[in-house]
Parts: C-alpha cells; structure tokens; sequence
C-alpha cells in the first residue's frame, strides 16, 4: 500500500508516468493526420498538430525532425521530448 505522496509519485514515475515520451508512440510527421500527431506525441495538442499538417500543406514534406522547429508553437523542449517517436517517410 502507499503510505505517502512521495511514495505514489515515486511509483508513478518508475512505471513510467514522468518519463517525457513514456507514452508517446511513432508518428510520421508526413502522413499522418492532426488527430494522430495530437494523440501520439508529447506537449502536443489539436492546436500545434493542426499547425504541424497546415506546415506539412504548405511547405512540402518534412526532411528533418529539426524542420519542426519552424511551425509555430513547437520550440526545442518540445522537439526532444518527441525527436525518438518522429518518424519522415520520404516524399514521392
């Protein structure tokens, strides 16, 4: 049983709750929808995923994880805690 706060955040963080990315999963920034990049990637919701396919629209595919960088409201922090679970199929 847990006796304590501590305790229950120590257990939560172990089984993986305060792992950035713990419950991430691949995503390919290229194909997939806002739904998808909204429910698979951390710090991101349907706003930023929204923004991330309007990119995608405009600008042609992404080439890099780094391109990121360049659609509003994504920034460094939330290029890392995501850059294991970012997968770019090429462009045809």
């Amino acid at each position: 049983m847990v006796k304590s706060i501590f305790q229950l955040g120590l257990l939560l963080f172990l089984a993986g709750w305060g792992l950035p990315g713990a419950w991430a999963g691949p995503v390919d920034l290229n194909s997939a929808d806002a739904a998808t990049i909204a429910r698979e990637l951390n710090g991101i919701g349907s706003a930023r995923a929204q923004a991330i396919v309007e990119y995608r629209e405009q600008f042609g595919a992404f080439t890099s994880a780094d391109d990121l960088l360049n659609v509003s409201g994504i920034g460094p922090h939330i290029l890392e805690i995501n850059k294991t679970n970012i997968v770019l199929s090429r462009a045809d």
